[in-house]
């Protein structure tokens, strides 16, 4: 796909991130070392897309004098994972930014129609003034990415970015078309998907891998 035509889109491009992801597509790759990766490539997402965060300034003292130095201020920063496969970003992300809040949204993907379906959304109150990052793995379709950002918005988040680990072209186009506005910020952009909607090569289903119910 043409990414000149999507200037919202950051496909990051690292050797140890495209190392990390090489290790998660693998199939014998074990259900601890998948979560622990995925944390990893989580962090090192988060320390691109964070790098917009404001900072203020404060006044410390060192061991050899006073200074004035930046701090970002996570009250006003807010991670939300798309539940459940976003959850195994939350600690890579948190671990960068202790102080951000956490919300949730919950979506199920109907296995006939590839459709999202809502089950579950607990935000945090202050989103309207908030850095919001939304969370997952895998962006395939795009249905539950575009949906996620809809619940955002109308629990009044206005600063939103979107962080996958992997995409489909066809559900990068899909979220730009909806939200062209929105940085998504991708781990490695693949090939396609399959006749189940799944990205190929891709690593199956996150969920499952991340929580060990793979069938």
């Amino acid at each position: 796909m043409e990414l000149s035509k999507y200037p919202n889109v950051h496909v990051l491009d690292h050797p140890l991130l495209k190392h990390k992801i090489s290790l998660i597509r693998d199939k014998d790759t074990p259900t601890p070392e998948f979560r622990q990766l995925v944390k990893e490539i989580a962090m090192m997402e988060g320390y691109e897309a964070l790098k917009s965060v404001k900072t203020t300034l404060r006044d410390i003292q060192t061991p050899i004098e006073k200074t004035t130095q930046p701090y970002v201020e996570g009250k006003n920063i807010c991670f939300v994972p798309i539940l459940r496969a976003g959850m195994g970003m939350v600690d890579g992300m948190s671990a960068l930014l202790p102080t951000a809040k956490v919300g949730h949204i919950g979506l199920y993907r109907d296995e006939v129609t590839h459709e999202p379906h809502a089950y579950y959304c607990k935000l945090p109150h202050n989103l309207d003034t908030s850095d919001v990052y939304l969370l997952d793995p895998m962006l395939a379709t795009g249905g539950s990415a575009i949906d996620a950002v809809k619940t955002l918005k109308d629990h009044g988040a206005k600063k939103i970015s979107f962080l996958c680990i992997i995409a489909a072209p066809e559900g990068v186009e899909a979220f730009c078309e909806a939200y062209p506005d929105i940085p998504l910020y991708i781990g490695a952009l693949d090939r396609q998907l399959n006749d189940k909607a799944y990205i190929c090569p891709g690593l199956g289903d996150a969920g499952d891998r991340i929580f060990g119910t793979v069938k």
